[in-house]
This record gives C-alpha cells, sequence and structure tokens, in this order.
C-alpha cells in the first residue's frame, strides 16, 4: 500500500498502476466488476478518469471510495451533483446518489469481499461481522449508481 498510496495520495507507480487498470476496466473485460468512472473535475473541468470497482447488493449498484472523503474523484462527485459517466465497454450517463451511513455496511462488506486491491485499505477482514463494518460505515462515502 505504500509504494501505491502514502498518505492516502497516489504515487507516480499507483497513478501509472491506475492508468492501466482504467484501461483494461474501460474495456469492459472480465471480471465484470471493474469499471472506469468518469466525472468533471472540480477545478480544471476536465473529464478525470478513475478506476472503480462496483458492488452489487440486493440488486443495486455501488461505488465505495476506499480512500475515504478525501479522494479526488468523491471530491469531484459531489462538485458535479453525482453527474458522472461509467465505463465497462460503453459508456453509459449515471447520476451518483450518496448512501447515508446507516445504510452502508453491507455494501461496505460486498466490496471488500469482491476488491482485492481496495479492501488493503479498510481496517476489517473479508468475512467480518456486519456490525463491525456499521463501526466504520462513516468514514467511506458509497454511493448507489442511478440511471441518468
Amino acid at each position: 500500500m505504500r509504494q501505491f498510496y502514502p498518505n492516502w495520495r497516489p504515487t507516480s507507480l499507483g497513478r501509472q498502476v491506475n492508468r492501466f487498470s482504467g484501461w483494461w476496466s474501460g474495456l469492459g473485460l472480465p471480471p465484470k466488476f471493474q469499471a472506469v468512472l468518469e466525472v468533471h473535475g472540480r477545478k480544471s473541468g476536465r473529464k478525470r478518469s478513475n478506476p472503480v470497482v462496483i458492488a452489487t447488493v440486493a440488486g443495486g449498484r455501488y461505488l465505495v471510495s476506499m480512500l475515504g472523503p478525501g479522494s479526488d474523484w468523491v471530491k469531484n462527485v459531489e462538485a458535479a451533483h453525482g453527474d458522472a459517466v461509467i465505463r465497462q465497454g460503453r459508456r453509459r450517463p449515471v447520476h451518483l446518489v450518496a448512501v447515508p451511513p446507516p445504510q452502508r455496511a453491507p455494501i461496505l462488506r460486498e466490496y471488500v469481499r469482491i476488491a482485492s486491491s481496495g479492501r488493503q485499505h479498510f481496517p476489517l477482514p473479508v468475512g467480518a461481522p456486519l456490525s463491525d463494518f456499521e463501526a466504520i460505515a462513516e468514514h467511506y462515502p458509497v454511493y448507489r449508481i442511478d440511471p441518468s
């Protein structure tokens, strides 16, 4: 984790890995839970792309910020009022809706299960009880993906 995200910011190696992961995920190749989130930068206004993992819980699709509320993509989504594009082989305009902390625990548990690289940023292991995820839910933003 230190090679990629010391102080919760990507290093040059982390940025390179993110670029490759974004390219791969954007093609729509397996695994199907990987995608690219495109959102306009809050300062530059330019399109910013980030590789993301989509967690599916009870038929809903969700994005989780493994780096917490300080993540650039979270700040950009908030500035864009939830308007974004998900790229998984094709581009789909979406609207991201913030999930309140009391509803995040099952989504966080699923995210930790499927996101092998993202789980390093969580203090809980795969299979931890739901009550443990409830205790950390306020520290990890979650967004429901709605069609635009």
